[in-house]
Parts: C-alpha cells; sequence; structure tokens
C-alpha cells in the first residue's frame, strides 16, 4: 500500500536527518533541539521563557530545561523582568550569535544534501505536498 510505503519513507527521513543533524550540532557543542530555540533568539533576541516556548511548541519544562543547559554553556542568559518577577526574559551572548553562521551552515549543507537531484519544479511540488501534510496534521489542534 503506497500510504504506508510514504510514511516508512518520512519516519526513514526523519530518522537519518535527526541522526546527521545531532552528529553535526555536536561539534559545535550543541544538543539537536536547541539550534531551534537558538534560530527563534536570532530572530529577536530578549523574549519570555513563555513566548519561547510558544515559538517552538514544547512544554515549558522541555524549555526551561533546553535554557538551564544553554545558560550553564554561556550560550544564553536570563533576566528577570522588574515589573513581574515571575517572567524571565532570554538574551543571547555573544558566544550564542556567534553559533548563527555555523548552525545555518550545517542547515544549509543538510538542505542540499536532502535535495540534491531533484527538479526545481519538483520541488515546488514537493513543497506544496508538504505543506498540505502540514495543515493536515495541524487540522482540529
Amino acid at each position: 500500500m503506497i500510504e504506508k510505503e510514504i510514511r516508512e519513507l518520512l519516519h526513514s527521513i526523519a530518522v537519518k536527518s535527526r541522526k546527521e543533524y545531532a552528529s553535526k550540532f555536536r561539534d559545535v557543542d550543541l544538543y539537536i533541539g536547541q539550534e531551534t530555540a537558538l534560530c527563534h533568539l536570532w530572530q529577536g533576541d530578549g523574549i519570555t521563557q513563555s513566548q519561547l516556548r510558544d515559538k517552538m511548541g514544547c512544554k515549558s519544562s522541555t524549555v526551561s530545561n533546553m535554557l538551564r543547559k544553554l545558560e550553564q554553556d554561556q550560550i544564553i542568559y536570563r533576566e528577570q523582568e522588574q515589573e513581574d518577577g515571575r517572567i524571565y526574559k532570554v538574551f543571547l551572548t555573544e558566544k550564542g550569535k556567534n553559533l548563527r553562521v555555523p548552525v545555518t551552515a550545517i542547515w544549509e549543507a543538510q538542505q542540499k544534501k536532502m535535495l540534491n537531484g531533484i527538479l526545481p519544479e519538483e520541488l515546488l511540488l514537493m513543497r506544496r505536498l508538504l505543506k498540505q501534510m502540514e495543515a493536515n496534521l495541524f487540522k482540529g489542534d
């Protein structure tokens, strides 16, 4: 059945990609998932921890643990908001800002590897199909 084959292919691609990303990110002292948090901070430094959680679609505890590790590694720092002591804003250190170039290079190299040999018109169709699949998964959420 073709649906089973597509599901298995998507799973295989996801597993292989995750393993390769994890390996490459370890070369720059990051764990898989941390680059996503950094990407959101590169787009807007100084967001609250809850805003970051919402952007990442993670549980609060997951983001909190991730930020704790990034803070220990001096990649980010958190500042308590003066008006409301329960709120913390997250900022990049210079080390965190400097990770943008190597992380982007990892993303671009992996994308180039995955899309090698696929024609531009096929990429357009693939993007449309993937967007439809994504929309299907988020219906009713």
